[in-house]
């Protein structure tokens, strides 16, 4: 790494810090499904989260491969004494409290999982029917991860290779003892064991691990960080010493899936002393922007503007004159403007008595505008920098309400009206009871089906 230190036990290579203002979602899940004990998520000075530990542990399929697991590594780590019990004294796995965690045994139980089988007569075997069971059932923890994550990368963890023979078994016996101290709290995961710290240090720390041991590159780095206590701070500290401050977003020149990944990682109570979030939008960007309401307690008010020229924009000149506006009138003494747009800096140098926060973009913001705030002394921050893993979710649920606004302005059957007038059409007559069995055998249930073009036709169930 070059000249860098470890201070508090964090590298600090010059001035950037390495694995600063991480979370802690993908370590505690990962965490939790390898094993690791419930007093190091019950510490707070160890990176698991005791939050999500009491998540998973109601998750029935999380439950089963981290007791799996748990089990597989107690075998692992004293494989040579529970051997010689077996063979000696004719003891089964069941009959060892002092070195097996009956709780998980019990728990496995309960769950109705298990891997002791009475045609098991080496130890190993019983190694390979839980290598069967993790990997069959593994899968069923994808949903616990997001999209973003390569889950083919972290499913690979817990596949011991060729875990279903004796000599595979072996294999990662002999791996596991000549370099537990490596492994993340001595759990036993599938990797090349080196001497890398905890890797299970913070999110950032191990994305960039799990994608460098598959030979890939992880970039996603505004999924597994948020902004430091210093950027929030200032931020609360702008709001707090505000009398009226006021939201203002140029939605032409900024993303809403960021300002919404960002208003929900600020504090509630704070930001509820906004009073309001402008949204100055073009046609062309509405869309996207409806997504914000349901985000946010802070009231909406959501301007579109027309454009008199189609390649000239006016959002620019609305939005300045409606700060203008509210500085006035309303006695609003503090603006956040959201835009990485530089002609913002006219509203923000014609108005002195007024105070500006500034969310911008990297890529979309160049260096003279943010010389130009710093030299002013105006806070600036980068809304790349907020955590954006849960941006998924908000993206999945705009597509969502995206589509069924379109199938309601696209779709308009009722299924009574189509019945009476084929019926009328085919001079058919039917009493009511005909009418409601008819309806409730081939109507209600009728179905989608949808072609390779992606073209959608309704089929009533015939038969």
């Amino acid at each position: 790494m070059g000249n860098s230190v470890m201070l508090n036990g964090v590298e600090y290579a010059g001035e950037q810090i390495a694995y600063k203002d991480s979370t802690y979602e993908l370590v505690s899940k990962v965490a939790y499904l390898i094993g690791v004990p419930l007093r190091i998520f019950q510490n707070e000075h160890e990176p698991p989260k005791i939050e999500i530990y009491n998540r998973l542990e109601q998750d029935k399929n999380a439950r089963i491969i981290r007791n799996l697991c748990i089990i597989r590594t107690a075998i692992e780590r004293n494989y040579r004494k529970i051997n010689d019990i077996m063979r000696m004294e004719y003891r089964g796995l069941l009959s060892m409290p002092e070195i097996l965690p009956m709780s998980s045994m019990q728990q496995l139980s309960n769950d109705g999982i298990s891997f002791i089988k009475k045609s098991s007569t080496k130890l190993c075997h019983h190694i390979i029917e839980i290598n069967r069971l993790i990997s069959d059932r593994i899968n069923n923890c994808k949903s616990l991860f997001p999209i973003w994550i390569n889950w083919a990368y972290i499913k690979e963890l817990f596949i011991m290779p060729n875990g279903l023979t004796e000599d595979g078994t072996k294999d990662a016996a002999d791996i596991y003892y000549a370099s537990l101290s490596y492994y993340p709290y001595q759990m036993y995961i599938n990797w090349v064991p080196m001497d890398e710290g905890n890797v299970l240090y913070n999110d950032k720390k191990f994305a960039t691990l799990l994608y460098q041991w598959h030979c890939d590159a992880f970039t996603e780095y505004s999924k597994v960080s948020d902004a430091g206590a210093f950027v929030k701070n200032n931020i609360y500290d702008f709001i707090d010493n505000s009398e009226k401050t006021v939201l203002v977003v140029d939605c032409e020149n900024s993303d809403p899936y960021k300002l919404c990944a960002t208003l929900k990682n600020l504090d509630y109570e704070v930001m509820q002393k906004i009073t309001a979030i402008i949204l100055f939008d073009d046609v062309h960007t509405a869309t996207a922007w409806r997504i914000l309401e349901n985000y946010t307690r802070i009231p909406v008010e959501h301007i579109m503007i027309e454009r008199i020229k189609q390649n000239k924009s006016l959002v620019d000149i609305k939005l300045t004159a409606r700060a203008c506006q509210e500085h006035y009138q309303k006695q609003v003494d503090s603006f956040v403007i959201v835009s990485s747009d530089s002609d913002y800096w006219g509203l923000i140098s014609s108005l002195p008595d007024a105070r500006f926060l500034v969310m911008i973009e990297r890529e979309k913001c160049g260096p003279d505008m943010k010389a130009a705030l710093a030299e002013s002394g105006i806070f600036y921050c980068y809304l790349d920098d907020f955590y954006s893993g849960n941006s998924e979710d908000i993206k999945k649920n705009a597509l969502f309400k995206e589509m069924y606004r379109w199938i309601d302005n696209s779709v308009h059957l009722n299924v009574n009206d189509m019945f009476d007038a084929a019926l009328r059409n085919t001079r058919i007559e039917m009493s009511p009871a005909e009418r409601r069995q008819f309806y409730e055998k081939h109507i209600r249930h009728m179905t989608l089906t949808i072609d390779e073009n992606g073209n959608v036709s309704i089929e009533l169930k015939r038969g």
